[in-house]
């Protein structure tokens, strides 16, 4: 690209690209034992393929096809929990609790302290209000209503995971925001100040109101811009309490990696886990359920009584060729081979890791296509509460 064009083109960046890591912060980014000075870029811990494999052309056929394109999207109203602030005003029995807003935002309140995970309130994952992969559901609670947070913490700085009108909102706020390498300047462009941010690399910690935030390793890749310059960090995040702890996976695509944030930091409480939004135009950057529930016991010492996982990063945004209800589906089928414990709420609703209930049901069999040959055999219920669409024949309601 001609360099009499690069400062036009970033004259049309609007704010939502977010900024170019510089001076001190970009020093410290080339000094980290994760950024390849001689590349250019951060590094994954094990190779991984950051661009589609395969033909473009092939990719566009499967993505585009009539039939497929019906299963990628519910077909009905996605329920959302009526009642997640009532809920969240009662404090947890064991001092640990969590709320999935859908995709990747979390909700984890831990020993007495909350924590945001990957917020994204936002109706599109795009820098446009016009284009791109548009909410599914609406977000269980509006913002402003939640309530002190005391830390966000940002996986990475793709759009469905960092959002700017969500940053922007939270920067007034005095909580504290702990994000990888090189993120802190899209944040300090958004309104941050740099005195709440926390800008980390893999294997460092912060302390934060009585918790410890330790950036963590994962397989995936960075960037808001066409010219992707690897020049921010992705993380996966460990967040330690008192009494409880809590892993965090942000986008990844399995490594070895995991067993060792286990031996290091867990056992944990509960694993939040990506399973979603995965191909095999793309394998290395993001799980399969089977692959995230491989995961989770790899995190928890290969022990399937240990903790409990949340599948993450699904049923909120289209971003990938597999049906809608695959990954939930997925989940439920490898927790059931591998004899682990697992949550499947619905958005908005909240659950203890540590209860001796918490929600199981396939509660998006009510409004998602039905499979050919209809759904599988649910597995008995062990540890979980029913709810009406555990039978799987509830009548779709209309789409919104």
């Amino acid at each position: 690209m001609s360099r009499s064009l690069i400062p036009g083109l970033r004259s049309l960046r609007t704010p939502a690209f977010g900024a170019d890591p510089a001076g001190a912060r970009l020093a410290r980014i080339r000094r980290s034992p994760n950024f390849s000075v001689a590349e250019g870029s951060f590094q994954n811990p094990v190779g991984a393929r950051i661009r589609p494999s395969g033909s473009t052309m092939e990719f566009a056929k499967i993505y585009f096809r009539k039939e497929e394109r019906v299963r990628r999207g519910p077909a009905g109203t996605v329920p959302v929990h009526a009642t997640t602030l009532a809920d969240l005003a009662k404090p947890p029995t064991d001092g640990l609790r969590v709320t999935w807003m859908g995709h990747s935002s979390v909700l984890a309140e831990i020993d007495g302290r909350r924590v945001l995970f990957d917020p994204v309130w936002g109706e599109r994952c795009s820098p446009f209000s016009f284009a791109g992969p548009k909410r599914l559901h609406p977000v269980p609670v509006p913002l402003a209503a939640l309530g002190p947070v005391d830390a966000v913490v940002v996986s990475h700085d793709h759009y469905d995971h960092l959002d700017m009108p969500t940053i922007r909102a939270l920067a007034g706020t005095d909580t504290v925001f702990a994000v990888p390498l090189g993120v802190g300047a899209h944040l300090e462009r958004w309104g941050v100040p740099a005195d709440r941010l926390r800008e980390l690399d893999w294997h460092e910690s912060a302390e934060v109101a009585g918790l410890t935030l330790t950036a963590t390793p994962a397989r995936h890749f960075c960037g808001r811009g066409l010219r992707n310059q690897q020049h921010t960090l992705w993380a996966s995040w460990v967040v330690a309490g008192p009494e409880h702890r809590v892993y965090h996976s942000g986008d990844t695509g399995y490594f070895p990696g995991f067993r060792e944030i286990g031996a290091e930091h867990g056992p944990f409480d509960v694993t939040m886990v990506q399973i979603g939004a995965y191909s095999e135009f793309w394998p290395d950057i993001h799980m399969t359920p089977e692959e995230g529930m491989q995961a989770h016991l790899d995190l928890q010492g290969d022990d399937p009584a240990r903790g409990l996982m949340l599948p993450i990063h699904w049923g909120t945004f289209n971003l990938a060729p597999h049906p809608w209800s695959e990954p939930g589906e997925g989940t439920l089928a490898a927790a059931r081979r591998a004899g682990a414990r697992i949550a499947l709420p619905c958005p908005g609703e909240p659950f203890e890791p540590t209860a001796r209930t918490v929600p199981t049901a396939p509660w998006w069999r009510g409004v998602a296509v039905v499979p050919d040959g209809g759904w599988p055999e649910l597995p008995t219920p062990s540890g979980s509460r029913a709810t009406p669409t555990d039978s799987g024949d509830q009548e779709a309601a209309p789409v919104a």
